[in-house]
Formats: C-alpha cells, structure tokens, sequence
C-alpha cells in the first residue's frame, strides 16, 4: 500500500483482494488487514506530501517554465490548481484516494499547497479507509461467491458511485452552510 500511494504506480487491488478472500476464510484479520493498508497508504502519501511540501513553489515554477509545454501546463493552470485546491483541498484529496492513477499524484498538490498536515492525513485516511474496505470487502466476497459477484457486480458499482457522490453533496452543503456564517 505504501508503494501504492507513493511514485510507484502499483494496484492495491493485487493485495487487498486476495487479503479479503483470505480473510473470509479465515486466514487473516479484517481488522489488521484494513488498519495496515490504510497505514501503508498514509505512509506513501505522506511521502508525496512532504516530497511536494519541502520541493515547494519556487521548484514548480521553475519546473513549469522549462517544461511546462512539453506537458500543457502553464503558469496560470498553476496558479489555477492552486486556487483550486486551496478551496477544495480536503475533498478532492478524500476523492482523489478512490481514483486509479490520482491516488497516486493527488498528495502532490497537497503538498504544494502546504494543505495542513492534519487535514491531509484525515481525508487521506477516510479515502484510503473506504478504497481499502471496498477492495477488502470484494475479495471477502469474492473468496466464496464468484457467481453472486457476476450477478451483481452493477449493483456493487453503482453503490460505490452513490456513496461517493452523497459524500460529495454533503461536503458541498457543509461548505455552502459555513460561507453563510
């Protein structure tokens, strides 16, 4: 989890499925299991983090001048991502944690933006902790009814989608109902 979460892109799905499968036989701990990947991915993006935080503006800047064209990216996108991220910070770094290949440079931002440390392990975590429980939960599953998981692999998907999207409608609501105040 931690190479995961760190540079290296690596799937979690390679170890937390056949972990969950495991564990519905028996085999493993569910609670060691989920606690250890949410670690493992703190730790790598904790890496990232601090990677992008003590790296900082001036590397970015220099970095965008010399090969931002070759990559579309300009000084104002820059400066965009960082309006951007300051405002959203915490929910796109929870969101970011459910996202293949973004879980993987979402820390990046963080880091630049210098979000506070403790925000960004929270959301990290609670991102990292409920990618780590669907995978976790699908390979429980998956160890003892692969034909209930053909079955109903859609309505898997789509609870997934809508649990994340209700995250999303109440941080927004939170976020309108704190701007009023």
């Amino acid at each position: 989890m931690t190479i995961e979460s760190s540079f290296f892109p690596f799937p979690s799905e390679v170890i937390l499925i056949p972990a969950g499968a495991l564990v519905a036989q028996g085999k493993m701990s569910f609670t060691l299991v989920f606690i250890m990947a949410i670690l493992g991915s703190l730790i790598g993006a904790l890496i990232n983090f601090a990677t992008a935080f003590f790296l900082g503006r001036k590397t970015i800047d220099a970095l965008t001048k010399k090969y931002g064209k070759f990559l579309f990216i300009s000084k104002k996108s820059v400066k965009k991502s960082d309006v951007y991220f300051a405002k959203h910070g915490e929910i796109t770094t929870f969101i970011g944690r459910l996202i293949p290949a973004v879980r993987q440079l979402i820390s990046l931002p963080a880091g630049f933006s210098r979000m506070n440390l403790s925000k960004f392990i929270i959301f990290t975590s609670m991102g990292a902790g409920l990618w780590s429980l669907i995978l976790i939960c699908i390979g429980y599953v998956a160890g003892d009814n692969i034909d209930w998981i053909s079955f109903n692999g859609g309505y898997l998907t789509l609870a997934i989608i809508l649990l994340s999207l209700i995250i999303v409608i109440i941080y927004i609501l939170l976020r309108k109902k704190r701007s009023i105040y």
